[in-house]
C-alpha cells in the first residue's frame, strides 16, 4: 500500500486531501501540531473506511520533527508522498512597511523553514520507497509573475510576509528538485486556491474539495510527471 503524509492535516485543506488520497488506496499520515485533535481527526477518516493515523508533528520544533520520522520510519519503513500543507497567514495585515519584523520571522518559521525541516527529515523515508513525490502547498500570492502583474487580480494584495514566504517555498522547491531528480523523486508547488477556511474566516470562493484535488492531482502523478514546477487547477502557474 502506498503511504502518505500530509502536515497540518487535522482540518480543512489538508484533512480533505488525506481523505481524498485515502479513498485513492493511500494510507494516510494526519500530521497535526495537537494529538487530540489529530486523533479524532484520523477516527472520522477510519470512520470511512479509509486507513488513516494521526501523527503529532509540530513542524516548527526539531526534535518533534525528528520523532514524528522515526515513528513513520519504524511502522512502515517508508513514504510514498509528502504533503507540505501546514502553514499560517501572520498576525498583522498592515503594510510591508508597517509589519512587525517579528511576526514576518513567525511566518516564514511555519511557511518556509518548516517545510525544509520536515522534507530533510522525512528524505530518507522517501529514498526507500519505489516511487516518491513531494508537494509543496503554496498559494498564488507566491507568484512573482502574477503579483507584478497590474491586471491580475492577486496585484493589489501586498502582504510581505505571507507572500514572501510562499515565493521563498517556490525557490525551495526548485532546490529540492533539481537535487532530488536523480533520485527519481518529484517536487512541485500548489496553489489550492482562495478556498474557504479557518485560515481566512471563510471568505474563500473555492470550496476544500476542490483545493484538495488539485493537490491530490499533482501528488499522484506518474513517474513520468514533472518536477519543479507551480501549478493550480492543473495549470502551470509562473514563478
Amino acid at each position: 500500500m502506498r503511504t502518505a503524509l500530509i502536515t497540518g492535516a487535522n482540518r480543512s485543506i489538508g484533512f480533505e486531501t488525506a481523505r481524498q488520497l485515502g479513498r485513492g488506496g493511500y494510507r494516510v499520515w494526519l500530521g497535526s501540531r495537537d494529538p487530540e485533535k489529530g486523533a479524532a481527526a484520523a477516527d472520522r477518516l477510519r470512520g470511512e473506511g479509509i486507513d488513516a493515523t494521526a501523527l503529532s508533528i509540530d513542524v516548527t520544533d526539531p526534535d518533534s520533527v525528528t520523532s514524528a520520522a522515526a515513528t513513520v520510519r519504524e511502522r512502515v519503513g517508508s513514504l510514498n508522498l509528502l504533503i507540505n500543507n501546514a502553514g499560517i497567514a501572520g498576525a498583522s495585515a498592515a503594510a510591508p512597511s508597517a509589519q512587525p519584523l517579528e511576526d514576518v520571522r513567525a511566518v516564514f518559521d511555519t511557511n518556509v523553514f518548516a517545510p525544509i525541516r520536515v522534507t530533510q527529515a522525512f528524505l530518507p523515508l522517501l529514498k526507500a520507497s519505489d516511487h516518491a513525490a513531494v508537494v509543496m502547498v503554496s498559494s498564488g500570492l507566491g507568484s512573482l509573475g502574477w503579483l507584478s502583474d497590474p491586471e491580475h487580480p492577486f496585484h493589489r494584495i501586498n502582504l510581505l510576509g505571507y507572500n514572501s514566504s510562499k515565493t521563498a517555498l517556490n525557490a525551495v522547491t526548485v532546490a529540492f528538485a533539481r537535487e532530488l531528480s536523480a533520485s527519481g523523486i518529484k517536487v512541485n508547488s500548489v496553489d489550492p486556491g482562495y478556498t474557504a477556511t479557518d485560515f481566512n474566516g471563510h471568505t474563500g470562493y473555492r470550496t476544500v474539495e476542490q483545493a484538495a484535488a488539485g493537490i491530490v492531482w499533482l501528488a499522484t502523478l506518474g513517474s513520468d510527471g514533472p518536477s519543479g514546477r507551480f501549478y493550480f487547477e492543473q495549470q502551470e502557474v509562473p514563478w
